[in-house]
C-alpha cells in the first residue's frame, strides 16, 4: 500500500475526538469514541474482512482470513482509539511537516509551544521525511491512532496481496485504554488466538515485553465547613489537610521527576478540593508488583498520622487495581516474543527488547491469558500538545506487522 494512504488514514482518524473520561461510569466512557468505532467497522467491511462487529463498550473486532490453510494459529493486532484525558483532543488540526527540515518545530496554533530537537533527538534521523504534529492547541492523538492506522493499513495490504502467505489475524480496537478500562469488554475466548500484539509504542524496532504494574490511590478528606467568622474550634479545612498529605509524599525519590529505568514512583496527578471535602488521585507504579503494596502502606501511614492530628476529619485511602506487568504471563506462549523480534529483523531493523514505564492493553490481556507484547508505532511525547509522529516510523511498523503475519503463517496451532 502506498505510504500516502497510511498518512491519509492517520489524518482522518486523529480529527475524530475520542477523548476518554475516567469520571464517567458508561462504557465507553464517552459516546464520541463510538464515532471512530463505527468508522473502523465500516472500513473493515469495505476492505473485505470477515467477522466484523462492534461489541460491548465500543470494541471493534474483525478478521483477516488465513490464506495458508487451517493449521496456522490466529494472532491479534490491537490498538486503542481513545486519547488521554490529560489534554484536549477536541478539534484536532494536524500539521504535516513534509519534508521535515531538521529544525525545531514551532506549533502554529500556540507558537510558545516548540518541539525542540534537543529534547527530541529522534528527529535528527528523520530529516527529509514526514513529521506530523497538532497545531499546538490539542493533543495530536498519535497515542494510539498511529497504531490504529498502522493496523488498518497492514490489514488492507494483506487483503490486497494474496501472494503474502499468512495465518488468520484478528483486529481488535478498544476504547478507554487511557483510563485503564481498555480490555474490560474484550471477549478474549472469542478472539480464539494464541497471542496478541499491541501497536502502542514509540519510535521503531522496539518490542516491549515488560510494563509497570499499576494501581491508583484515591485519597479523600472529609472536613467540616462553617462560616469563617465563626470557624474557631469548629471548622476542619479539608484543603489544608490534603495539602499536608501531599507535602509528605516523597519528592527526592519515588517521584516521576526523579526516577527512570526500573525505578517505581507515586504520582499525584489530580486534586479537587474545598473546605468540606478534598480528593486526590495518586498513581502507583513499579515493575515489581509487590512494591505496590509498600507504596499503599506508605500512603496509609501518612493518612494515619493525619487522623491523629485531625480527629474530627474523615481521611480515607482507597486502592484500585489497574494492570500488572505483562512479563509475568509471557511464558503462556513462548513464541510470541521471539517471533516479534524476528519480524523486526526481517523488516530491516535491529530489534530492541525494551520496557514500558507505563501500561498497555497488552498488560491486562496478558494477565487474562493472552500474551501480548507491545510494538513500536512512531508515537512521541504522548499526552502532551508537543506530541508528534513520523510517517516513516509508522510505515516501518506496518512492515513489521506484515512480517509477523508471515512468520505466524509458518507456525502450527
Amino acid at each position: 500500500m502506498p505510504v500516502s494512504e497510511l498518512l491519509e488514514r492517520f489524518l482522518r482518524y486523529v480529527q475524530i475526538d475520542t477523548q476518554s473520561d475516567e469520571h464517567s461510569s458508561t462504557a465507553p466512557s464517552t459516546a464520541k469514541q463510538l464515532d471512530l468505532s463505527r468508522l473502523l467497522e465500516q472500513e473493515c467491511r469495505d476492505m473485505g474482512l470477515v467477522d466484523v462487529a462492534t461489541g460491548a463498550g465500543g470494541v471493534v473486532t474483525a478478521t483477516v482470513p488465513s490464506n495458508v490453510g487451517p493449521q496456522a494459529p490466529a494472532i491479534v493486532w490491537c490498538a486503542h482509539i481513545d486519547t488521554s484525558p490529560e489534554f484536549s483532543g477536541t478539534n484536532v488540526k494536524p500539521v504535516v511537516h513534509q519534508p521535515y527540515n531538521g529544525e525545531d518545530i514551532v506549533l502554529p496554533g500556540a507558537p510558545e509551544r516548540i518541539i525542540r530537537v534537543e529534547d527530541n533527538p529522534a528527529l535528527k534521523g528523520l530529516v527529509g521525511g514526514t513529521v506530523v504534529t497538532s497545531d499546538g492547541t490539542t493533543l495530536l492523538g498519535s497515542d494510539d491512532k498511529s497504531g490504529v492506522a498502522v493496523i488498518m493499513s497492514a490489514a488492507a495490504r494483506l487483503m490486497q496481496s494474496p501472494d503474502i502467505p499468512h495465518g488468520p489475524v484478528r483486529l481488535c480496537f478498544t476504547c478507554d485504554e487511557e483510563i485503564g478500562r481498555g480490555v474490560d469488554h474484550v471477549d478474549i475466548p472469542g478472539l480464539n488466538a494464541v497471542c496478541g500484539y499491541t501497536l502502542d509504542g514509540a519510535g521503531t524496532g522496539d518490542v516491549d515485553a515488560e510494563t509497570f504494574s499499576a494501581d491508583v490511590a484515591i485519597v479523600t478528606v472529609e472536613g467540616i465547613n462553617t462560616h469563617p467568622s465563626v470557624g474557631k474550634g469548629v471548622m476542619v479545612n479539608a484543603i489544608r489537610i490534603m495539602a499536608d498529605f501531599l507535602a509528605q509524599l516523597p519528592v527526592e525519590e519515588l517521584s516521576p521527576e526523579t526516577t527512570d529505568g526500573r525505578d517505581g514512583f507515586l504520582h499525584p496527578y489530580q486534586v479537587e478540593a474545598g473546605v468540606a471535602r478534598a480528593t486526590a488521585r495518586i498513581i502507583l507504579r513499579d515493575f515489581e508488583t509487590a512494591k505496590l503494596g509498600e507504596y499503599a502502606a506508605l500512603l496509609e501511614s501518612i493518612a494515619d498520622g493525619l487522623r491523629k492530628k485531625h480527629p474530627l476529619a474523615g481521611i480515607k485511602v482507597e486502592i484500585r487495581k489497574q494492570y500488572r506487568n505483562m512479563r509475568d504471563g509471557m511464558e503462556r506462549e513462548p513464541r510470541a516474543l521471539p517471533l516479534a523480534l524476528e519480524a523486526v529483523r526481517r523488516a530491516g531493523m535491529e530489534p530492541v527488547q525494551s520496557i514500558v514505564r507505563g501500561g498497555t492493553d497488552g498488560s491486562v490481556l496478558t494477565e487474562r491469558g493472552l500474551p501480548t507484547p507491545n510494538l513500536s508505532t512512531g508515537e512521541h511525547n504522548p499526552h502532551s500538545p508537543l506530541e508528534w509522529t513520523s510517517l516513516e516510523e509508522m510505515q516501518a511498523a506496518e512492515n513489521v506487522l506484515i512480517q509477523l503475519a508471515m512468520l505466524w503463517g509458518e507456525e502450527t496451532a
